[in-house]
């Protein structure tokens, strides 16, 4: 007597396809959303900017350094853009003498491009200046000795430079009219594709399928 061999049952089918499921999932690529706002910077010895790792509240700059603000859109610091240009403290601060109990910092200004602006809007070209603040002042005061009026919103997170822009405060812009990231619109923020969506779905019809034709057979 013959035995036929039986494959999976049903239910370990469906198992298998859950565990792939979950695996798809697990697998998807988060999409940050971006962002549009002025973020902050600060030149090293090098020459280079680097992304400020405190808001210019606190951060508190010795003389001679050169702080940086950058209007543009992006996700968070590894795409955030640089303030543009080469403007060093020698620069930017020759004509600023020193004195005592004050400390002199470069500040540079990088507006931003059209394509980050809000509203098509065209932003006021990039600008340095060298402020001249007390010893214990921060990079806010900084800012604020030489590109008033600023705009903070309630969580202190800085809206505007020199009045721009106007409106807004750190606004998101990701899978609306405004984003100009080159995401494609069916990717939604943190989460999975549509791609990847029309696949799981996929999964679990193929699924009920196998359970559907497995008690067929067997009545």
């Amino acid at each position: 007597m013959t035995h036929r061999r039986r494959g999976p049952g049903p239910r370990r089918a469906v198992a298998v396809l859950f565990a792939a499921l979950l695996t798809l999932l697990a697998a998807a690529p988060a999409h940050a959303a971006d962002y549009r706002y002025w973020s902050f910077w600060q030149r090293g010895g090098g020459g280079t900017w680097a992304y400020a790792t405190q808001g210019p509240s606190t951060a508190r700059p010795d003389d001679g350094d050169v702080d940086g603000f950058r209007f543009a859109v992006s996700a968070d610091a590894k795409t955030a853009k640089k303030p543009r240009g080469t403007a060093d403290f020698a620069t930017v601060c020759a004509d600023t003498k020193a004195a005592a109990g004050k400390k002199r910092i470069a500040v540079v200004i990088d507006f931003g491009t059209a394509a980050d602006a809000p509203d098509g809007r065209t932003p006021p070209k990039p600008r340095t200046a060298c402020a001249r603040i007390d010893d214990g002042g921060s990079s806010a005061d900084a800012l604020a000795a030489v590109a008033k009026p600023l705009r903070y919103d309630n969580s202190a997170l800085l809206c505007a430079i020199s009045d721009y822009p106007k409106s807004g405060c750190g606004e998101q812009v990701s899978g609306d009219k405004g984003d100009r990231s080159g995401r494609a619109a069916d990717e939604g923020e943190g989460g999975p594709s549509v791609g990847l969506v029309a696949g799981v779905a996929a999964v679990v019809v193929l699924g009920a399928a196998a359970v559907w034709q497995a008690r067929r057979r067997r009545g």
